[in-house]
């Protein structure tokens, strides 16, 4: 099995640094679960926390500079700590730093899988985190909940694992309400359970429970497991994978997508949206079609050829997502139309469908 485990800030780290021994003890249980065959890949945080300890910071930095310079400086020493421990139990690590961007171009986003699978191929562990170093605002994940999906995604992962410093989803947040009670499997994020997952965060992490949820949603919809487990008890890693139930387990609904697809559903960010009615609704859902100009109402956001949008019911729900052969300006002028027409309005054609079915994920 091939599974992807998170390592939140707040796990193993604190205002002292790094929890050497918090590591230590996660490190050997994803060596037990390794010896036994499985393809582990790790994606961590830690290094602005790592950081703040080197520059004697006592507060997260507010500005990204200084938060860039934290990390910069904090994750040869995550990476240090990661390469001692697991040296122990005679595994080689290799460290992975991404941005939001290598998930947009496909030659970078195949590469990147590539990297990924190759290490594997050796049994050594990827630990992957955000370049903070280098990333902005426009290309940052905002939190490695969700960088974990997406590598989730990218590897064909078969589980993702979320340690957070719960006990997984519970009805209300445990830490205020003596009443509330952990949510054991979820087949669906309704809008109650969003309400459940109160947003909270930590002095040496940006994520809180809403962002796992949303996590797991993402790698949910397109056929991964998700357990959310409190990553300071010991022993829980194993019982996952030997199928005893502990925390919050996300049961896959979805289809599972792999190549060119797997990276239209997980990686390319949409530019825009189309709202499309009924007919090209069943159209796509029911009978696997292309999205014809004729079943587009309406255009929202701009983007251009070769751009990934939704597309969306008039109920405004989100139904698929695909790369468009027009610009918002193109469909502007042929919505509604049928492809016949396309070259008379537009004084050229490129296709008769603004998506091909190809290039069409289900959501």
């Amino acid at each position: 099995m091939r599974i992807v485990i998170k390592i939140g800030s707040n796990i193993i780290a604190s205002e002292r640094g790094l929890n050497q021994r918090r590591i230590s003890s996660i490190t050997s249980e994803i060596a037990g679960i390794h010896a036994r065959g499985h393809e582990v890949v790790v994606v961590s945080s830690g290094a602005v926390a790592a950081g703040m300890k080197r520059l004697g910071l006592k507060s997260r930095p507010g500005d990204i500079k200084h938060k860039q310079a934290a990390a910069s400086v904090g994750q040869s020493v995550l990476m240090w700590v990661y390469e001692k421990y697991f040296a122990k139990h005679r595994i080689k690590v290799a460290q992975i730093l991404i941005t939001r961007d290598a998930f947009y171009d496909r030659a970078r986003y195949i590469n990147a899988k590539n990297t990924i699978l190759t290490l594997l191929d050796y049994r050594v562990i990827p630990i992957i985190n955000e370049n903070d170093s280098v990333s902005i605002d426009e290309i940052k994940f905002g939190d490695n909940d969700q960088l974990a999906a997406l590598v989730a995604g990218l590897c064909d992962a078969q589980r993702l694992i979320i340690l957070s410093d719960v006990d997984g989803l519970y009805t209300k947040d445990p830490k205020r309400y003596r009443d509330a009670k952990l949510i054991e499997t979820i087949e669906e994020i309704t809008p109650e359970i969003e309400r459940s997952a109160e947003v909270t965060t930590s002095v040496f992490g940006t994520g809180g429970m809403y962002s796992k949820l949303m996590a797991a949603r993402r790698a949910m919809d397109y056929g991964i497991t998700v357990n959310i487990i409190n990553g300071n008890k010991r022993g829980l890693i194993a019982k996952i994978i030997n199928g005893q139930p502990c925390g919050t387990e996300f049961r896959p609904r979805g289809k599972r997508y792999s190549g060119k697809k797997g990276w239209i559903a997980f990686g390319i960010k949409a530019k825009g949206s189309l709202v499309i009615d009924d007919g090209a609704r069943d159209a796509i859902l029911k009978r696997g079609k292309s999205l014809l100009p004729s079943g587009i109402v309406s255009v929202e956001g701009r983007f251009s050829s070769g751009d990934a949008v939704y597309c969306i019911g008039t109920d405004g729900q989100r139904i698929a997502k695909g790369l468009t052969n027009y610009s918002s300006e193109e469909v502007e002028k042929i919505k509604g139309r049928r492809s016949s027409e396309i070259e008379g309005l537009l004084g050229y054609k490129y296709s008769d469908e603004v998506i091909h079915r190809d290039n069409l994920v289900l959501l």
